[in-house]
């Protein structure tokens, strides 16, 4: 159960740096103090249901998005490790830079 709570507040983090929101106003717009916020992103606390509840409405996602956890990784660990992966393989570097060309006037 400790796991769960450590990736529940992860991602919880995770989402609200995302939407460029602080603890504060994501504790004002939940409606408990800031020192709950920390607590639930460090896994400390398990939030309530209602909470949770409350905390996705602000975060503007369903509840159960904050469970999954397949894409805990932050935008800097993934080219983090993207760029060590193509320093170390040449030819992985080419590939991915040949996929880029194919879809950069797509995204």
């Amino acid at each position: 159960m400790n796991d769960l709570k450590k990736q529940l507040g992860q991602k919880i983090k995770l989402v609200r740096k995302s939407k460029n929101m602080t603890q504060e106003q994501l504790a004002e717009i939940v409606d408990i103090g800031v020192p709950n916020i920390s607590y639930i992103e460090n896994g400390k606390f398990a939030p309530s249901i209602d909470t949770l509840q409350k905390i996705a409405n602000a975060l503007k996602v369903e509840p159960y998005e904050l469970y999954k956890f397949t894409d805990i990784k932050s935008t800097e660990e993934i080219k983090d490790e993207l760029f060590k992966a193509l320093e170390a393989d040449s030819k992985l570097l080419r590939i991915v830079y040949q996929i880029f060309l194919a879809l950069r006037f797509h995204i």
